[in-house]
């Protein structure tokens, strides 16, 4: 069965702005758009080089419980640009109910303008599971035992 997502609009967000939506029947995630206050929706959102900032999506969701919200960069904007997620990937848990929020970083090395509009980052819902955590004296070998990062590999 498919998880429903309830969205609601922030008060002052552009309704005009379409809730996320698939690309493709194929999308593993859907496109959230920037949708900016309106003193910013003319000029857009200018990231300086290593510049991060919280870009208003003017939504909020209720996501099932038992499923997170992954928040994830847009393929082509990290390519072309270097404009990627501080987070990556962002969860938004089942319980969260404030603004939806995407952190972007600008790693390039030119300034970059985020139109109001703009698709900036996907979401990609996904099933959670609860562990419980137990503190033991000892935990049982393995053959690649206390090997750490690039143990495995070249690196």
């Amino acid at each position: 069965m498919m998880p429903i997502i309830k969205v609601l609009r922030d008060t002052d967000a552009d309704p005009l702005i379409s809730l996320p939506t698939y690309e493709t029947s194929g999308s593993a995630g859907a496109d959230l758009r920037a949708n900016l206050p309106d003193v910013d929706r003319k000029s857009g959102l200018t990231l300086a080089p290593l510049e991060r900032r919280i870009v208003p999506t003017g939504l909020r969701v209720e996501i099932p419980k038992g499923y997170e919200m992954q928040i994830r960069p847009r393929s082509g904007l990290a390519a072309k640009h270097g404009i990627t997620l501080a987070n990556a990937p962002g969860t938004i848990d089942s319980d969260y109910r404030g603004p939806l929020g995407v952190i972007l970083i600008n790693l390039g090395p030119e300034p970059f303008t985020i139109g109001h509009g703009d698709r900036i980052a996907q979401a990609v819902i996904a099933p959670v599971v609860q562990a419980d955590y137990v503190q033991v004296d000892t935990l049982s070998d393995t053959a690649r035992g206390v090997g750490g990062f690039g143990s495995t590999g070249r690196g």
